[in-house]
Order: structure tokens, then C-alpha cells, then sequence
């Protein structure tokens, strides 16, 4: 009996190691859509599939299924077998104890986004979660994916392992399959070798003033300076998929999705920074794509292998809460600028600009006097994804205020050691510690830091994550002899009226935003008020808000806007605007001490 056991045991293991095999086909990627074949070990009399309603990284349920159609499932044979929808993203098949089964089904992919899905007539990026299904509480099978390119396609490329056949790749699991994007075409890949690893950059859309090979041995600097800082690459392959056909980034544990510009690369201009979860660069320069890239790629660490614990092993079906987004995309932002000045790609003034902008956003939005950081990352799935006009009211960014915050962290562990230890001590000790399957919690992240630092940061962390007290710059400005800029002086004061306004209807003046606590948000202004005169006076875009400068602080002006299609005036009060004075610079006053912790911070 124990023989027969064990060997019943044996053959239970074997069967569910059985792999789901995919076959992917592009019959006329002119219309947008795939068809994906998929052959699944069954063995049931009924066995269900499902679909992720979401992907790792972007926190937000998508309902990728809603994009499914054309459903059929056939036995072994090529009968069909009877199936019906159980949940939105859920298909019960029939099975009738057959070993195996085949499903098909096709995928409209026509979201060019880093969560989304692309198919046209020259490529396609595809991500795992909107394209394929599987046995549901099986995700721990291996997977195959076979492409069938069309004929104008060159090749496909993907951060999973080669298959035994061209355009084939291997995942261990469904985790892997869906951690891992796969692009089909022609663009340009750049192959480089960093420690002996293998790197390709995808340029996707290249323009003619994009230098690949140049990007190329950029990107190999921030990739340098990472392995450096975490203490080498955990990979033996990684793929940068440059998709030159809008902005955005998504992280993968051996690849990550970077959306900018084609012209990014030849502009060598500033970029006011911003995450990549946020919409990616404000206006294209490179700059603004190596602060993508050099985000994106942390990530790796930070996120995908040192990861909170409630982020893994995910419910593909149901919201991933965790506070930790503070740490995990916010000091990822902190991070992002940090590495490029270290890597050589940006200046100090470069350096300091992206910072400066990240503590100038924190301090003007409102939201950061309501709403905590860790509060904020708890609520993503109802809050950064699904912004509107008055979000900045009520809370705050974990990518803008966990950037700061991180700052201020790296400052006060350097500060508390003499400068021995950083920040940068504290990352690689938790990622030792809680790196790959175990995840952190913030108690045991907050103790990591207080044995690096030799001191307790308990007030530290309470006030910065779980209140919502304003954050103190003194210490972090003392140790590295920066200050804030005074605002210059000015021939007339700045107004301030808390009213924003949209490009997106040339030729008016409609506002898209108000703040919490300005004059036109206590007078009673609206979102999509459109502005018309002012006092009586025809104002218009151009001319708005430079126009108000013709009054003095402490007047009142009459406004006539239009609401919904009727005319209305209201009265707007001029209150002069305090001086904003968070732009970082080094003190011309700063001791030797101070210059030479600067230094050390930022490797120079």
C-alpha cells in the first residue's frame, strides 16, 4: 500500500506540473485584436479560468476581461465542450473528465498604456494580465507562450526564458507570466552587457533625433550605479521596452515598460519631475527619460524583490492593500534623480532641481494637511488612479511626499552615524533580510532603519507617515549645507486666487482646478467655470491670469463667467501671494563639513 501510495503521490505531482500552453496569433493586427489558444490540463468534470482583474504595479482593478470575446472551448478531439460566465472574469468549462481541454478566444488590444495592451499593423506590446487566462488555484504551473508573428515582424523579446522554438517563452508560474511583457516587431534593440548580464533597450518609434547606441550606454550608467549601490544584478537577463508613443513607466521584476516621447532623447532640457505612475515627464527631454528610466529600473529592488508583504503572493481578483507605497514608489522617486547625479548623467544643479520640485509640490497641495502618507497609499485603488479636480484638496501623493520623506530619512541616518551610514545601508540590510518570498511589514522596515541609524526614528516615522503634521527640513538642510532660496525680488506682488486652467478648450478660460482655502475656491468659483470679462473688461486666454496684475492686493474685482451655459458674476477678493521659497541650493556660507557630506551624498 505505501508503494502504490507513493507512487499516486508521484503521479499527482507530475500531472500538476503540467504546463498551460499558450499559442498567440496576430491573423489581422491591422484591427487591433490577437487570438490566443489555450491548452489547459483538466482532468475535472468541470474546471474554471479566470482572468486578473488588475497587474502588479499599478494599483487598480481594470477588468481587463471586459476586452474578451469570441469564448470556445473544445476537448482533446476538437469537440466542443458546453461553458458558461460565472463572474465577470470568470469561464466554467464542461470538461467531462477529459485530460485536457482547449480554449480560445480573442483579446481587443488597443490601450497604449504600461498597464494596458497594443496591437497594430507594425507591433505589439502586450502585458500578461489583459491577455491570459488560467486554472483558478493553479497559478503554480509552468507556462508556455508561442507567438505566431506576422510576416512583416521580425522578432519577438521578453524578460521570460527562451522557449525551444523561435518566439517561445517559458514562465515558471502564473506570476512570472504575468510580470513579464512581450514585444513583437521591428524596432531597434540595443544589446549591452553590464557585469556580464545582458541588457536590450526596445526603441520602439525611434525618431530620427533619437540616438540609440547613445541611449543605450546611458541607460548601462544607471544600470552600473544600481548594481553598485544594491551590490550586484539579480538577473541574468534584463529588457528595457522603450515604447516612444506616450508617457508612463511600469516596473517587472526583469523588464520594465517606459512610455516618452520619440524626441525625448535629443532635448536635453530640464523636466519638472514627476513619478512614473503619475503620467511619466511633463514635456519631453532627456532628462525627463532618464529619470524615467533610472525609476523604473530600482524598482527591480524596491518593489519586486523587497517588497511589503501584503504585496505578494497577490489575489490577481480582488485589491492588494498595503501603507507601505511610501517606501515602495516614493523613495523609488527619492532614488530616481539621486542615481542619475551619482551616475554622472545629470548636474548637482539638476539634482537639486528635481528635488526642489518634488518638496515644492508637497508643500502647495493642500491635501497634505488631511490626508497621511501611509493613508494615502492604503487608499490607491480609490485615490491616485481615479484622481479628480479636488484630490488635491484631500490628500496627498505617496510618489511626492515618500520622496521627501525619504530625503529627510537618508539626511537623519547620516546625521545620527556620523555620516558612516545611509539610507542606502538600510536598503540593502532589509532587502537581505525580506528580499524575495517574505516581504516586510512597516514595523520590521522602521526597525531596520533605527539598527542602521543606532538610534530610535519612532517619533520620526509617526509624524511623517501617520499624521499629517508638516514635515521639518532644518535638520536635512543643516547637514548638507543647503538652504532654500529666497524668492527674488519683485516689481509688483504675485496674486494669488487658487484657480487652475485647462489648454484642452483653446480660445477659453475654463478653470480644471481650485485649492482648498483660496480666495476664487471661498468665492464660490467652480471646475468648468468658463471666465469671460473681468470688471466689465473682455479677458481673454492669453491675457488670464496676467491681467489681475492691472489691480492692487486687497481689491475686489468683479468676474462674469458662464455656468452651464448661463452668464453670472461673482466677486474675487486680491490677496497677495506669500513668497514660495523651496528651491534648494548650496549655502555660500557652507562649512568644509557640509561641503564634504554634499560630496559624499551625491558621489561626486
Amino acid at each position: 500500500m505505501r508503494i502504490l501510495a507513493a507512487f499516486l503521490l508521484l503521479l499527482s505531482t507530475a500531472f500538476a506540473q503540467e504546463p498551460v500552453r499558450y499559442t498567440v496569433r496576430f491573423p489581422a493586427p491591422y484591427t487591433h485584436y490577437l487570438e490566443v489558444t489555450a491548452s489547459v490540463p483538466a482532468g475535472k468534470p468541470a474546471v474554471d479560468l479566470f482572468m486578473a482583474v488588475w497587474t502588479p504595479g499599478s494599483y487598480l482593478v481594470r477588468e481587463y476581461a471586459r476586452n474578451v470575446e469570441a469564448f470556445r472551448a473544445r476537448d482533446a478531439q476538437g469537440r466542443e465542450l458546453a461553458w458558461e460566465k460565472t463572474r465577470k472574469n470568470r469561464w466554467r468549462v464542461q470538461a467531462a473528465g477529459a485530460t485536457r481541454i482547449e480554449v480560445s478566444y480573442k483579446v481587443y488590444a488597443r490601450e497604449m498604456s504600461v498597464q494596458g495592451n497594443w496591437v497594430d499593423s507594425t507591433f505589439a506590446m502586450l502585458n500578461g494580465a489583459p491577455n491570459f487566462m488560467t486554472l483558478a488555484g493553479a497559478e503554480k504551473r509552468p507556462y508556455e507562450v508561442k507567438l505566431e508573428l506576422p510576416a512583416a515582424w521580425k522578432k519577438s523579446i521578453s524578460g521570460m526564458k527562451e522557449g525551444p522554438s523561435p518566439n517561445t517563452w517559458l514562465a515558471a508560474d502564473f506570476d512570472e507570466l504575468l510580470d513579464c511583457p512581450i514585444y513583437a516587431g521591428s524596432a531597434p534593440i540595443y544589446e549591452f552587457a553590464v557585469e556580464g548580464k545582458k541588457h536590450y533597450l526596445v526603441n520602439e518609434g525611434e525618431s530620427p533625433t533619437w540616438d540609440g547606441p547613445a541611449s543605450a550606454r546611458d541607460v548601462a550608467k544607471i544600470v552600473a550605479e544600481y548594481s553598485r549601490q544594491w551590490g550586484g544584478l539579480p538577473y541574468d537577463k534584463y529588457v528595457f521596452f522603450n515604447m516612444l508613443t506616450g508617457g508612463g513607466g511600469l516596473e517587472h521584476k526583469n523588464s520594465t515598460w517606459l512610455g516618452s516621447s520619440p524626441w525625448a532623447y535629443g532635448n536635453n532640457q530640464d523636466t519638472p519631475p514627476g513619478g512614473s505612475a503619475q503620467g511619466g515627464p511633463r514635456r519631453p527631454s532627456r532628462q525627463g527619460w532618464l529619470g524615467l528610466v533610472s525609476h523604473e529600473y530600482v524598482h527591480l529592488w524596491n518593489v519586486k524583490r523587497l517588497r511589503p508583504v501584503e504585496l505578494g503572493p497577490f489575489d490577481y481578483e480582488n485589491e492588494n492593500y498595503t501603507r507601505s507605497l511610501w517606501l515602495a514608489e516614493g523613495v523609488t522617486s527619492y532614488y530616481g534623480p539621486l542615481a542619475l547625479r551619482r551616475a554622472g548623467l545629470s548636474s548637482q544643479a539638476q539634482f537639486l532641481r528635481a528635488l526642489s520640485g518634488a518638496i515644492a509640490q508637497l508643500q502647495n497641495t493642500p491635501g497634505r494637511l488631511v490626508t497621511p502618507v501611509e493613508s494615502s497609499s492604503y487608499n490607491a485603488w480609490i485615490g491616485l488612479y481615479r484622481a479628480n479636480e479636488n484630490s488635491p484638496n484631500v490628500t496627498i501623493s505617496y510618489y511626492t511626499k515618500g520622496a521627501v520623506v525619504g530625503l529627510l530619512l537618508d539626511a537623519k541616518i547620516q546625521k545620527a552615524t556620523g555620516g558612516a551610514k545611509s539610507l542606502d545601508d538600510a536598503m540593502r540590510i532589509a532587502y537581505q533580510r525580506y528580499g524575495g518570498a517574505r516581504g516586510y511589514t512597516p514595523r520590521q522596515f522602521r526597525d531596520v532603519c533605527n539598527e542602521v541609524a543606532g538610534t530610535d526614528l519612532a517619533a520620526f516615522f509617526h509624524n511623517a507617515l501617520e499624521t499629517t503634521e508638516e514635515l521639518d527640513y532644518t535638520e536635512m538642510l543643516d547637514w548638507y549645507g543647503l538652504r532654500f532660496r529666497p524668492d527674488p525680488a519683485r516689481g509688483a506682488p504675485r496674486l494669488l486666487t487658487g484657480i487652475s486652467t485647462s489648454s484642452s478648450s483653446p480660445g477659453r478660460i475654463v478653470i480644471s482646478g481650485l485649492r482648498r482655502g483660496t480666495p476664487a475656491y471661498d468665492a464660490g468659483f467652480n471646475v468648468d467655470d468658463e471666465i469671460l470679462a473681468v470688471n466689465g473688461y473682455r479677458v481673454r486666454p492669453e491675457q488670464w491670469p496676467s491681467h489681475l496684475e492691472n489691480y492692487k492686493p486687497g481689491a475686489t474685482v468683479e468676474v462674469l463667467l458662464a455656468r452651464r451655459g448661463k452668464l453670472m458674476t461673482l466677486s474675487l477678493p486680491l490677496v497677495a501671494d506669500k513668497p514660495h521659497a523651496w528651491t534648494l541650493e548650496p549655502r555660500a556660507d557652507a562649512s568644509p563639513d557640509q561641503k564634504a557630506r554634499l560630496k559624499a551624498w551625491l558621489r561626486e
